[in-house]
């Protein structure tokens, strides 16, 4: 009985992971290939998916544009903002209806860990990774490892051995 529950518990998750995947496919204003959705995510017209993006739990929030390179992988619980309101010249205090929106770009091969945070107008550069619980408030380079809040780069990746892996095609 238990591995018949056990079996009936895998076939819910893959179940889960197709609905979450169709639904992100049909919210997303362009995709040029498979989506993989493990966790709770949900993005908006605004979003272009290049190959191979891979959510485990994401949010794009704004009414900006977000766009993710190929082989994007998402942990859980990932925050992008593409707009703010309007507090420096609005008409109201704290801030009036007027929203500031600015584009956030994901090069290819890029990671975040857990609840990364991206705010407005940041890219992300080819091959990053961005450690959990990070607030990325300014633009990371490529082949960078950043993490904290604000995100600061502490470490590059090896640059050499990516760029090998890239040419033999090892893609996660």
């Amino acid at each position: 009985m238990l591995k018949f529950l056990a079996f009936l518990n895998l076939v819910r998750i893959k179940i889960l992971r197709r609905v979450r995947e169709f639904v992100v496919l049909r919210q997303a204003g362009s995709h040029m290939g498979e989506v993989h959705v493990g966790g709770p995510t949900m993005v908006d017209k605004g979003t272009t998916l290049k190959l191979n993006v891979n959510f485990n739990g994401m949010i794009i929030n704004g009414f900006g544009e977000v766009e993710f390179g190929n082989n994007f992988h998402s942990g859980t619980g990932c925050l992008i903002i593409t707009s703010n309101h309007n507090y420096d010249s609005g008409k109201k205090i704290p801030y009036d209806e007027t929203h500031i929106k600015k584009k956030v770009i994901i090069g290819d091969n890029v990671w975040f860990g857990d609840r990364v945070i991206v705010l407005p107008g940041v890219e992300i550069g080819e091959g990053a990774i961005i450690q959990a619980g990070a607030v990325v408030v300014n633009h990371i380079p490529a082949g960078a490892i950043a993490g904290g809040n604000p995100a600061k780069v502490f470490k590059y990746r090896d640059m050499d051995h990516y760029r090998d892996l890239i040419e033999k095609g090892k893609f996660h």
